[in-house]
């Protein structure tokens, strides 16, 4: 008797609507239906979904998940790649308990493997690994956009949103955006600037003003107390914008004066502050480290002791809240919570060097995969932007031949061409993006494999730097260290986890 064939569902997924056309749901199903004829897999159902991996709750995926649940045989979940599926290892809990189960197998065509209820600790080490790579994929595209971003704000000096009250947004021939002065609300904004900075009134007085004048809000309203707090705050006014804290230069027009802004300043505070600047012993976790049950940092201090022989000895204790009574401080000796740090780094990276170098391995290879693929992205990319050239062509023909009327034609061009400008970002990220996102992966792994070492020899700026880089969050419960790594770290270790766990239900079969 011929075995009866595993039923699978087809996923077939995009992150946005825009991205229907560039990276085509049917091209996806396609492929996955050879797939499937390929493996004697009987199709039970195809999903085409457009939702992010990354972003919200995934109702259409718990969806899928909700569907193969219903199904007492195994159902086969297929998909292109891992990053179709989940892009990071928050899905992989719910997926792993359904493999174990027996009641799911995940395919994967482009990376050509499986994962099944016998799967090893090494083959689930390299799914983890290929959602590693699929979070680091994405991430090293939102650098690129970060750099580009970068670039159009410090050395351009173009600001990058909405403009603020008193500008307008607008885009040139070529389609890039600029930024100019209202001629409206610019006279009035400067009027306000310059009445503020003689001192004579409140915001409260000045709020009266602006709405004598007639200066009103974006949505049409008149301005409170708050927006204008808030703009005579704004440096763009004067030339500067401030973006992530830091202050940089902008090539718009100004509206009023960095003196008269500094005045405006000078009138609001009232007085002049100096800056605290911390001047003292260099400490480990100064600054790095919060206490967990009042959320403020954990201050250090030194404690000396000299005996009758003439010798001294010398101490760091932290000081925090104790847990059972949050009104009594409790201090606690830097090297204990230190030996914990250094437990902590010495069970983060992959310590076997036979498994080190198969993940290595691996990564290169899944890397040529992700070219091919990456490639295949470009071209759908360019292929959509050709496509709408061509309906921006036809459009006007549109208009020669009566069949739109002017106001459909701007409408219906606008929309293309705000999808073109996407579409060109887009590609200049990805021109950007070669084989270094594997590379940086791989320096990654090295960099925790090797932290407990690198952070042993260094001094204590270095050790400073190296728990900055590798944990998004420390804190300290009483005499307990507790942690979040950044990630890709968190990864490794939810990696070395599973993989751990495997292991030990492998050799204790229930």
């Amino acid at each position: 008797m011929a075995e009866k064939a595993i039923k699978a569902v087809i996923l077939s997924r995009v992150s946005s609507k825009d991205q229907q056309e560039g990276y085509s749901l049917e091209v996806q199903t396609e492929r996955l239906e050879k797939y499937c004829d390929r493996k004697g897999l009987h199709i039970l159902k195809k999903f085409k979904i457009v939702e992010s991996s990354t972003k919200g709750d995934r109702k259409e995926f718990m969806e899928i998940i909700k569907f193969i649940k219903q199904h007492r045989e195994p159902i086969a979940f297929v998909a292109d790649k891992v990053d179709r599926i989940q892009r990071s290892q928050k899905e992989t809990p719910l997926l792993d308990e359904l493999v174990r189960k027996g009641k799911l197998e995940l395919h994967f065509n482009s990376e050509s493997y499986v994962i099944h209820q016998e799967s090893t600790a090494h083959e689930l080490m390299m799914w983890g690994m290929g959602v590693v790579i699929a979070k680091c994929h994405t991430d090293l595209l939102s650098e690129n956009v970060k750099k580009s971003f970068k670039q159009k704000v410090e050395v351009h000096g173009e600001w990058y949103g909405s403009a603020p009250l008193g500008y307008l947004n607008k885009r040139d021939e070529r389609g890039r955006g600029l930024i100019i002065v209202d001629p409206i609300k610019a006279p009035l904004i400067t009027k306000i600037f310059e009445e503020y900075a003689t001192g004579a009134y409140t915001l409260s007085e000045m709020v009266l003003k602006a709405k004598r004048w007639g200066l009103r809000s974006k949505n049409g309203h008149y301005i409170n107390k708050t927006v204008l707090h808030r703009m005579i705050q704004n440096p763009f006014y004067y030339g500067e914008m401030r973006v992530k804290g830091e202050l940089w230069p902008h090539r718009h027009e100004v509206i009023t004066t960095r003196e008269v802004f500094k005045a405006c300043e000078a009138v609001r505070m009232g007085w002049n502050k100096k800056p605290f600047q911390y001047r003292g012993k260099e400490f480990l976790f100064r600054g790095i480290l919060k206490c967990a049950i009042t959320g403020r940092l954990v201050t250090s201090d030194t404690k000396t002791k000299k005996y009758a022989n003439g010798k001294v000895a010398e101490w760091t204790y932290l000081r925090t809240s104790d847990p059972d009574n949050p009104e009594k401080k409790l201090w606690v000796r830097e090297d204990e919570i230190t030996k914990q740090l250094e437990d902590i780094l010495q069970n983060l990276g992959i310590r076997n060097p036979d498994i080190l170098k198969q993940v290595i391995e691996y990564l290169m290879n899944v890397n040529e995969g992700k070219k091919h693929n990456f490639n295949r992205e470009i071209s759908a990319l360019k292929q959509e932007h050709t496509s709408i050239q061509n309906k921006l062509d036809n459009l006007i023909d549109l208009v020669a031949d009566g069949i739109l009327t002017r106001e459909e034609f701007l409408h219906k061009k606008n929309k293309l061409k705000e999808r073109q400008y996407e579409l060109s970002d887009l590609l200049k990220s990805y021109d950007r993006v070669d084989d270094k996102f594997s590379k940086k992966l791989i320096g990654l792994i090295n960099i925790s494999s090797q932290a407990y070492e690198t952070f042993k020899g260094s001094t204590v700026n270095e050790k400073r730097e190296l728990l900055n880089f590798i944990f998004a969050n420390l804190e300290l419960k009483g005499r307990k260290l507790c942690y979040t790594l950044a990630f890709p770290f968190s990864e490794f270790e939810k990696i070395n986890n599973c993989t751990t766990w495997r292991r030990e239900r492998d050799s204790n079969p229930r």
